[in-house]
């Protein structure tokens, strides 16, 4: 699915923020991925759905090289890609429901509304779906945003931050829905800081735990 060897990347003019990354995402897996901030896992996240392209080492997704992707190829991967970003950006003249649908709107394709009306019910948004981004919690705004990350039934979900600015009950919801995923089949790649919510998923599903530490990826250990 996505495959690093020895991936490297760094801004312009900086050195390498991450260097020497080994990683496989295979199909059906959940992963966590902590480190401090700043350690740089938005800029993995963003490697993987081609955002930005790495500096050094080999990427493949889905079996193409990351760096010989032409424009048509990655259009193609974000439709397999699904990502939540920690604070999801919405157009407020739009209602929820035309916002989650945004993703179908964009590739020209029709909008199923009973489907529609399915993903909302499922993140608990039936009774916001005429309503205005502005009007919805912070929680309601994160389940909005999974769903519209999820609308073109991507292969791998990608998720930075998610609970960041939500209390313990609207985190543990979220996490929840993320393990409906996995189970359904999706891999799950969650970027956070919360080792208490990493535990706490842990015990519903099996879980991979890495850790960026000195721009290097690690397999963290048991005491997670």
């Amino acid at each position: 699915m996505i495959e690093m060897r020895d991936v490297g990347f760094g801004y312009h003019g900086q050195d390498e923020l991450l260097s020497g990354m080994t990683l496989t995402l295979q199909p059906g897996m959940f992963h966590f991925l902590t480190g401090p901030s700043g350690s740089g896992k938005t800029t993995l996240l963003r490697l993987c759905f081609a955002d930005l392209l790495p500096s050094s080492g080999q990427m493949t997704a889905f079996g193409q090289d990351m760096r010989a992707l032409s424009r048509d190829d990655i259009a193609d991967l974000r439709r397999r890609v699904g990502v939540v970003h920690q604070d999801p950006q919405f157009l407020d003249h739009l209602p929820v429901a035309e916002n989650v649908a945004l993703p179908l709107t964009i590739a020209g394709e029709a909008v199923d509304m009973e489907a529609l009306r399915d993903l909302l019910g499922w993140v608990q948004l039936t009774h916001h779906a005429r309503a205005l981004p502005p009007s919805l919690s912070g929680g309601e705004r994160q389940r909005a945003a999974l769903a519209r990350a999820v609308i073109l039934s991507p292969d791998l979900v990608l998720a930075d931050e998610p609970t960041g600015n939500l209390d313990w009950e609207m985190s543990m919801r979220l996490m929840q829905l993320l393990i409906e995923l996995n189970k359904s089949g999706k891999t799950v790649l969650v970027a956070t800081h919360d080792l208490n919510l990493i535990r706490a998923t842990k015990a519903q599903v099996t879980a991979r735990v890495l850790r960026i530490t000195g721009g290097s990826l690690h397999l963290a250990g048991a005491d997670l």
